[in-house]
Parts: C-alpha cells; sequence; structure tokens
C-alpha cells in the first residue's frame, strides 16, 4: 500500500491523538489543506473535527483509516446526534455537519492518496439543518439605543463606538472586521476593502458618512495612543495594543448590547442582518445588498427578503381583498352619513318654510 508523502517535512503528532497510523494520515491531510491554500479557518475546523473523530475511533480500537466503514461512519453520526453538551443541549444540525464534512473530506483524500483502496464516506448522507430566519432582527431603534452605549469620552469608549458604527454601516462579518488594516479604510472616498473575507474573496463596499466621522475621529484621537511600535496596520486594536481578536470582538459587542437592556442572543452578526433587512426596507435592490454582504449565491441573500416585513405588511394592506372590502364599507358608511345628513337638512328647510306659511 502506497503511503503519500507528508509535505512540508515531518509532523508533530498532538499530545492528546493516539500514536497510530490514523493520526500520521491525519497529520498529512493537514498538512495537504496547508499545501493547496486552504485558509487558516478551514484548517483549523478540519484539525477540531478530526481530532474528536480520531478520538472516538480510538476508543473502539479503529487504530487504521482501512479499519472504518460506512457503517462505522453512520455509527459515528448517529454518535454527534445524540451527544450532550456540559449544559444538557444537543448539538445542533449545522454542528453536526461542521464535524462530519471534515471527516468525509479526509476520507476522500485518504482515497485519492491511496491510503485506502474506497472511499467509505462516498455515501454517507450529512444531516440536513433547518432554514432558519435569524432569530432577532435589531430595529432601527434598538440599533440606535446600542450605538449610544460606549462612553466616546473616554478613548475605549470611542474606539467602540467607531467599530460599532463600521459593523452597522457596512454589515461586515466580525472575522473581516478584526482583519482590517489602517489603509483598507478609506474615509475620504467612504468606502472599505474586505481582504480575504468568507472563501477568500476579496470586495470593495461602502460606508456611510456617520461611520466616516466617528473613524476618523478614532484614527485621529485614539489610535496613536494604543498602537505599540512595531505597529502591526490593524485597524481596530485593543487597550494593551494587540490587534482585537474574534473573541473580543464579540463580546465588546454582547457587553454593548446587554447594557442597553436586550437579552436577545447574538452580537456582532445581529448587526450584520440589521443592515442588510434596513437597507432592503428601504427599497436597496438584493443584488446590491449580496455584494455587500459578500454572499457567493443570491439564495442566501434572499433570506432577508423574508425577514423584512414592513414592505410585505404595506403590499398586504394595500391588496388584500379584505382590506378593500373594509375600505369599501367605510367609504359606504361615509356615503350614508352624508346623504342622511343632507336628508335632514332637507327636512328642516322644509320645516321653516311651513312655519313661516
Amino acid at each position: 500500500m502506497l503511503r503519500a508523502k507528508r509535505p512540508g517535512g515531518p509532523r508533530k503528532k498532538p499530545g492528546e491523538l493516539p500514536d497510530n497510523a490514523m493520526t500520521w494520515a491525519y497529520l498529512d491531510f493537514l498538512a495537504w489543506s496547508e499545501s493547496i491554500g486552504a485558509t487558516e479557518a478551514t484548517v483549523t475546523t478540519r484539525r477540531q473535527a478530526l481530532i474528536v473523530f480520531i478520538r472516538w475511533c480510538a476508543e473502539r480500537s479503529l487504530d487504521k483509516p482501512q479499519d472504518i466503514t460506512l457503517p462505522i461512519l453512520e455509527r459515528y453520526q448517529r454518535y454527534l446526534f445524540h451527544y450532550r453538551k456540559s449544559n444538557g443541549e444537543a448539538l445542533g444540525y449545522v454542528s453536526q455537519r461542521s464535524r462530519l464534512i471534515p471527516v468525509r473530506t479526509f476520507f476522500q483524500w485518504l482515497t485519492r492518496s491511496r491510503y485506502i483502496l474506497y472511499n467509505p464516506a462516498s455515501e454517507l448522507q450529512l444531516p440536513r439543518p433547518p432554514k432558519k430566519l435569524p432569530h432577532h432582527v435589531l430595529t432601527l431603534s434598538e440599533v440606535e439605543s446600542i450605538l449610544a452605549q460606549p462612553d466616546v469620552s473616554t478613548p475605549s469608549g470611542l474606539r467602540d463606538r467607531a467599530l460599532l458604527e463600521l459593523l452597522y454601516s457596512t454589515g461586515v462579518r466580525r472575522m473581516e472586521v478584526t482583519r482590517l488594516k489602517c489603509y483598507d479604510v478609506d474615509t475620504d472616498a467612504g468606502s472599505v476593502f474586505v481582504r480575504e473575507g468568507k472563501g477568500r474573496k476579496d470586495r470593495m463596499i461602502p460606508i456611510g458618512a456617520r461611520a466616516c466621522a466617528w473613524l476618523t475621529r478614532y484614527l485621529a484621537d485614539v489610535r496613536p495612543m494604543l498602537v505599540v511600535e512595531p505597529d502591526s496596520g490593524y485597524l481596530f486594536l485593543a487597550d494593551y495594543g494587540e490587534p482585537i481578536n474574534l473573541n473580543a470582538a464579540g463580546i465588546l459587542v454582547r457587553r454593548y448590547i446587554e447594557r442597553a437592556g436586550y437579552t436577545f442572543p447574538g452580537s456582532c452578526h445581529l448587526f450584520r442582518h440589521a443592515m442588510a433587512t434596513h437597507m432592503l426596507e428601504n427599497g436597496a435592490d438584493i443584488r446590491y445588498i449580496q455584494a455587500m454582504l459578500g454572499h457567493a449565491r443570491l439564495t442566501t441573500t434572499e433570506l432577508y427578503t423574508q425577514v423584512s416585513i414592513l414592505k410585505l405588511k404595506e403590499i398586504h394592506n394595500a391588496t388584500h381583498p379584505a382590506r378593500l372590502q373594509r375600505r369599501g364599507a367605510v367609504n359606504a358608511n361615509a356615503a350614508g352619513a352624508d346623504v342622511g345628513a343632507a336628508t335632514a337638512e332637507l327636512l328642516h328647510a322644509l320645516a321653516e318654510e311651513c312655519d313661516e306659511g
């Protein structure tokens, strides 16, 4: 049986994994993923998912890729379905898929690299997650309330206000906002260049005048106070000069949402949903929203047409037969009242003529 060469030299086995053929094949797979230009997020997802799978296999004495069959993979899929987190909650369908897709890709690579003769995951059916709407879409008043929470008289508060304004104005993802460099934002032209967003795709998007104003203040007054040489060039810096990471950005936004008195789940992505929904409600074409959000497929953006209920309500009120009947009934009643008033006036005039006669 041929063994694929390990790109980039020998790999060190993680301490939490057994020393067996499955682990070494997994390390070769990760090295291959990096060599073909897979994103850091993709490699991390594959690493985390496959560590869980390999440990599950080791507990059942499944030490080689050749030991794995379709029934075993389906058994692992049932294990994920019945698994309970520390808080007692089950894994969602999206989480189950995110753990199974790297396993399927792993066995595709094993087959192509001649580790195994056939792919046991070729007929593995992944769970289909339901197409759910966002749990909550911020209203305009809720957005303004959250944006007003940072104390802009302090350096950190001014930085946080600029970050919140940028999230709402552009709808960029949390990953994308933490990767922005200073030269990616042009406040004079009112544009932001997102480099290697999801799927490593670049895009240029506009940014509103209000967000530009807050960013200009932050860049002029606050960032020079936070930066530590050598300057990394990242746009948003934490209090000690390091770039704000994903967790810090989520915690920061979550803190201001709670400070505004709201308890609904979510953080940075809430502003992404709000931006798309509010622009649609104000008449923006869905293809422009797609370009702003960086969606590869229009069907993903069409989700927001279901969330945007205001326009649908306007059309419903204007066209639904029940509404038309009610409007007709109101007009008929008004017409009846007018006729009744005219008749009363005529009778009153006749009575006056009789009295005078």
